[in-house]
């Protein structure tokens, strides 16, 4: 009775060391998408980004996406204080700062893109686009309600897109 007890506990630890070994061959990154709003949450998505550029030695692609204006009910005709050309100019410069400080923090490759749509489409189809292994994502930004405790545009591209997500919740355990 006892030696096979001793048989079962050193096949269960083979097998354990087995998987062990596979995590490596399944999580084979070669390109994370972060998309991004400058907002702290999703500054900690781009940490967690960093910790796996360094350990799988993959790009990262930083994604921001300005979503159109509507125009508002009432407004005068003709008004647009603010347009959205401006917001993809500043978007793409302070992306292009958050890269350059990406790259010196150890990732071997960071790129930025700002693209112009609905932010879960224009997520999912960058993702399709670029081929990313992998989308990290915080669960706020983009929209200031939560729904089932996780961002709508989240939640989207959780259900769209054409890779595994990792969603980085806005209380996370932080990297030691």
């Amino acid at each position: 009775g006892l030696k096979l007890e001793r048989m079962k506990t050193a096949a269960q630890r083979i097998q354990t060391a087995d998987t062990i070994e596979l995590v490596p061959q399944i999580l084979h990154l070669k390109k994370l998408l972060v998309p991004t709003d400058f907002s702290e949450t999703s500054k900690k998505a781009v940490q967690y980004a960093l910790r796996f550029a360094e350990q799988f030695g993959c790009e990262i692609a930083l994604l921001y996406v300005v979503e159109p204006a509507t125009p508002m009910i009432g407004a005068p005709l003709g008004v647009e204080p603010f347009t959205d050309k401006d917001e993809f100019s500043m978007a793409e410069k302070d992306l292009a700062v958050l890269a350059a400080e990406s790259h010196t923090n150890s990732a071997h490759s960071v790129s930025s893109l700002v693209r112009v749509g609905h932010a879960p489409n224009e997520i999912t189809k960058a993702a399709k686009d670029l081929d990313v292994d992998l989308i990290i994502i915080s669960t706020h930004g983009y929209t200031s309600w939560q729904h089932f405790c996780i961002g709508s545009t989240t939640e989207r591209v959780v259900r769209t897109a054409p890779c595994p997500v990792l969603v980085v919740r806005e209380k996370e355990h932080e990297f030691v």
